[in-house]
């Protein structure tokens, strides 16, 4: 029988919690603001992890150079996660921009655009 949830999953998880606590706690760059770690997606060797994250609030153009800021900051968010977590070997970190709150706002605004031009019966 098949565990509900993976050892990889659960570092994922752990993983994710971690990071959002040290970005939030450790990073100053003033690019990086309100940042949501979305979801983490860890290798089956525990080598490397996707970090997909948003910026609360910030356009494209931020959410790009937020990110650059932190695949630039890896080695030391991954210096950080070896102090909170037990692992053999910590994962090599890669950010990515998470488009998926940017899609829900952008529904939601047609929503609404739509809602406005309907006509009362």
């Amino acid at each position: 029988m098949p565990k509900d949830f993976s050892r990889s999953h659960r570092v994922a998880e752990q993983v994710q919690r971690e990071l959002a606590e040290l970005i939030r706690d450790e990073v100053r760059d003033p690019r990086v603001g309100s940042v949501t770690v979305s979801e983490v997606r860890v290798s089956r060797d525990f080598a490397h992890a996707d970090v997909y994250v948003t910026g609360l609030g910030m356009d494209a153009e931020a959410s790009q150079a937020m990110t650059r800021v932190l695949n630039g900051a890896a080695g030391f968010l991954r210096r950080g996660l070896s102090r909170r977590v037990q692992l053999r070997t910590v994962p090599a970190l890669k950010f990515h921009h998470d488009p998926v709150f940017d899609r829900g706002a952008r529904l939601n605004q047609l929503i609404d655009e739509v809602v406005e031009r309907k006509p009362e019966d």
